[in-house]
């Protein structure tokens, strides 16, 4: 038997979905502000001045609530910041959940008491991560929704943290906090809330420079939707705390079936009964609701070749079939003789590679929807392979006849075009109306009720007050009554009595789990009146207790300049470098050639695999250059054996990307030297909190952030030592950092780097975009893909402000260019940081897009 039922949390857009996951039953909701910073600025949110309303209603049915702070935070935006963090503490708010460490440093400063949950934006992906969370006060990690259930069991093996693990909804196809596609193409930030949905976008497939014909297949970057129905086992064994269902842009049917559904589905799984039947109805009617077709995700560790389906990248439903044949108002539909995987299905295209067979280790395979016969009233789509035309034929069914296997499908006036509808044509299924009327029905019932659990203690004796003590979700309520207790001439205050006239608890919030009469002398007497009234001042006092939440102590002055003061005299002071310094990123060798020619100093190496990687060292070393090695990306459970190896190689500096390396580079014995370690743009510092508390654990430089435009730059620098920042002066924005492995998908059989026989080793990707910029996919040494940017941007207009500052390190990242297209960018950006040129001739002589950061934010006034 689990020690623990894990939490079943569902997601809030607005006030109906909201009502929607308190009937069905959800533990915990969460939800974030109209006043901004959450990372679903399109879902409709909630009011900060209507927030303890709302914490009425959710502690009223007996369930927490989580309000979600997890975008980054701009330097002139954190006294606003301040004011909302307060009113949310104040409100009763359960917890927070928050990406940006600097709304943990003033939350815990404002209100020590407030619960905070590190975000999965926040990328906390292993042990030494968790414990950089735990430094800032978190009690949870959400993890990456890229970890399987053997690596949530090792990291829960390594940590008592609380762990939250995303069990259904959408599936972003880059890490979490690690997406820069919406900044790159579109303007704004995904880490502000802002996210474009790139990856919903079609592409096309270029190898080795020719256009690769995938058919149907386009959307080679949209991931199917999680249905974690057979990881549950696993992780009620694990122990996890929460189960979390995505979906903020849902609405109330989509939050009602996947609420019901995991609810009976946990259930049955603690109790060893899990219905299978009820399970497949249960998918059934979430993928009704909204489906892009169901995977595990990644819970079974990585299956290139069924993650992504590849034809369309919205809400399709459950397949029924093909068209046979149309004939005026009807259409013949027969389920396909083999069953349809959704598999890329590009045959002879792709090599064949060892031990390659398509697999779900999960036991019980693939999440797997009940099979549902059309009926009346339910909503079709005819699927002509044009998933963005947004008026595909389609609507509700007026007629359904059976026809052998088959269905024929009638439908009214004026109905879908049929004359757009083809044979062969699939055929998805996708509404219900009676899921529409069930969860309208459900809403029409008013607040849960008898949903917390209470305990109730009874003692007395002939001649004193009859004495109660309850307690329920950690408040405490007593009471006595005015008249004291008699004997009695019947049986008295037996256990039947007291648990009808004290426990009878309908109407509220409560019901009683326990009755506690062990105190109470037998053949007592007392009016059944006075035991009701004694019953209505207990739950009157509980219900305003459980209302309230938690008794919290918070700051009434502001704490900002204080929390800023604090962190920055932790900053040790750092030799400063007398001339501004280039610092190239190479990724091959004819990159570091370049290098090497140009007279550099010093060079950061990003090698897809060890062997060359030591070699790189080894070249630049003798001839006299530092070395800095970057680390991976993100690093999960069981691969920390890649930062083991880096410190092999002794560098000089390391090139910091994640938590993980961060700390394990730091927590070196006393007395044991380490290098010096260079904070990169993915650890996501946007304002001086943030970069205070890093320089002040350790860290020797840090990065500015890509999120950053020029104007919050330059604010940041009011606050911040400049001298320990690096600039990205000329990079490819790295957009997509993918767990999926675009090469073995395309190229292979294979469903993981065990047999995927290694396509990147023999082959270049890129991605063709609509307007045909061809996006290279770079392949790291832990097998993740990142998608850039097809064109370099510079900041060559700002190096003059910046080094007026006093900025001293700008870098210069290379993707895939030759050693003469590096050394020609070399040149000019050497000659600009010594005053030769202008930044426009710079610009003119690297042929790159000059851009600094994005243009948009979700900063809103709070008076």
């Amino acid at each position: 038997m689990p020690s623990r039922r894990p939490e079943i949390l569902a997601p809030a857009g607005d006030l109906d979905s909201l009502r929607a996951a308190l009937a069905s039953g959800a533990d915990a909701v969460y939800f974030g502000l109209d006043e901004g910073f959450n990372a679903r600025a399109r879902a409709d949110n909630f009011s900060l001045e209507r927030l303890p309303e709302t914490m009425v209603l959710v502690h009223r049915a007996g369930a927490r609530a989580y309000v979600t702070l997890n975008t980054l935070v701009f330097e002139p935006e954190l006294p606003l910041v301040e004011r909302i963090l307060r009113r949310v503490a104040e409100s009763g708010v359960d917890a927070l959940i928050i990406q940006d460490p600097a709304i943990a440093l003033l939350a815990h400063a404002l209100c020590p008491q407030l619960e905070l949950h590190a975000s999965t934006q926040m990328t906390v992906s292993s042990a030494e991560g968790i414990r950089f969370a735990r430094g800032l006060g978190v009690t949870r990690v959400v993890v990456p929704r890229e970890l399987s259930t053997t690596e949530i069991r090792r990291l829960a093996s390594q940590t008592d943290m609380e762990l939250e693990v995303f069990i259904h909804g959408a599936l972003c196809m880059s890490w979490s906090g690690q997406c820069l596609t919406s900044e790159a193409w579109g303007g704004r930030s995904a880490n502000r809330g802002q996210c474009a949905q790139s990856c919903r976008l079609p592409y096309d497939l270029v190898v080795d420079s020719q256009t690769r014909d995938l058919g149907d297949v386009r959307y080679l970057l949209s991931p199917k939707d999680l249905a974690g129905v057979r990881a549950v086992p696993d992780l009620v064994d694990i122990g996890v705390h929460s189960l979390k269902i995505e979906g903020r842009l849902k609405g109330p049917q989509y939050v009602t079936t996947t609420v019901q559904g995991y609810r009976r589905w946990v259930d049955g799984v603690i109790a060893g009964k899990p219905d299978e039947r009820q399970l497949e109805k249960d998918l059934a009617d979430m993928s009704l609701t909204y489906s892009r077709g169901f995977s595990n995700g990644f819970l079974g560790g990585s299956d290139h070749q069924t993650l992504v389906e590849g034809r369309f990248p919205k809400h399709r439903g459950l397949y029924l079939g093909r068209v046979r044949s149309v004939s005026g108002k009807e259409v013949f539909v027969t389920p396909d003789e083999r069953p349809w995987t959704g598999a890329l299905g590009l045959g002879e295209q792709r090599p064949e590679a060892p031990n390659g067979a398509i697999s779900a280790p999960l036991p019980g395979g693939e999440p797997t929807p009940a099979h549902v016969d059309p009926r009346p009233g339910m909503g079709v789509v005819f699927d002509a392979n044009t998933p963005e035309d947004k008026h595909e034929p389609g609507g509700p069914i007026f007629r359904v006849d059976r026809k052998g296997q088959g269905w024929v499908l009638g439908f009214g006036h004026p109905g879908p075009d049929l004359g757009r509808v083809a044979p062969g044509q699939r055929v998805w299924l996708n509404s219900d109306p009676s899921l529409v009327r069930r969860t309208e029905s459900q809403l029409s019932h008013g607040e849960p009720e008898g949903r917390i659990p209470l305990t109730l203690k009874i003692s007395g004796a002939e001649g004193a007050p009859l004495r109660l003590h309850a307690s329920a979700w950690g408040h405490e309520s007593s009471a006595m009554s005015p008249t004291p207790l008699t004997a009695s001439r019947g049986k008295g205050l037996d256990e039947e009595l007291l648990k009808d006239k004290l426990g009878a608890f309908g109407g509220t919030p409560f019901t009683l789990e326990k009755l506690d009469c062990a105190e109470l002398s037998p053949g007592l007497h007392l009016p059944v009146s006075e035991l009701k009234a004694l019953r209505r001042d207990l739950v009157a006092e509980l219900t305003a207790a459980v209302e309230r939440g938690h008794k919290r102590t918070v700051v009434e002055t502001t704490v900002l300049e204080q929390v800023r003061a604090s962190l920055l005299a932790r900053v040790p002071e750092a030799a400063a470098e007398e001339a501004p310094r280039l610092l190239p990123l190479c990724r091959d060798d004819a990159q570091l050639e370049a290098v090497l020619a140009a007279g550099i100093r010093e060079v950061e190496l990003d090698w897809m695999e060890m062997v060359g990687l030591q070699r790189a060292v080894e070249r630049a070393r003798a001839a006299g250059l530092r070395v800095t090695i970057a680390t991976v990306r993100v690093q999960k459970p069981g691969e920390e054996g890649y930062d083991a190896r880096i410190d092999k190689l002794r560098p000089d500096a390391v090139l910091v990307r994640h938590w993980g390396a961060m700390m394990h580079f730091l927590e070196r014995p006393a007395g044991q030297p380490r290098p010096v370690l260079h904070g990169d743009f993915s650890l996501n510092v946007t304002n001086s909190l943030t970069a205070a508390h890093l320089l002040g654990l350790g860290l020797d430089t840090l990065t500015f952030s890509h999120d950053l435009d020029e104007t919050q730059l330059f604010s940041l620098l009011d606050h911040t030592p400049a001298d320990r920042f690096a600039v990205a002066l000329h990079h490819h924005i790295a957009t997509f950092h993918t767990e999926h492995c675009v090469y073995s998908h395309t190229l292979s059989n294979g469903r993981d780097f065990k047999s995927c026989g290694r396509p990147c080793e023999k082959h270049r990707i890129a991605l063709r975009d609509r307007i045909g910029q061809e996006h290279p996919v770079i392949v790291d040494v832990g097998c993740r893909n990142t998608v850039f940017n097809a064109q370099a941007q510079s900041a060559a207009s700002l190096v003059p402000k910046l080094l007026e500052r006093g900025v001293r390190r700008f870098r210069v990242e290379f993707v895939r260019e030759s050693q003469e297209e590096a050394s020609r960018v070399l040149a000019a950006y050497q000659e600009l940081l010594a005053g030769r040129i202008s930044p426009a001739e710079a610009v003119r002589r690297t042929a790159v897009h000059e851009q600094f950061g994005v243009t948009r934010g979700t900063m809103k006034v709070l008076s």
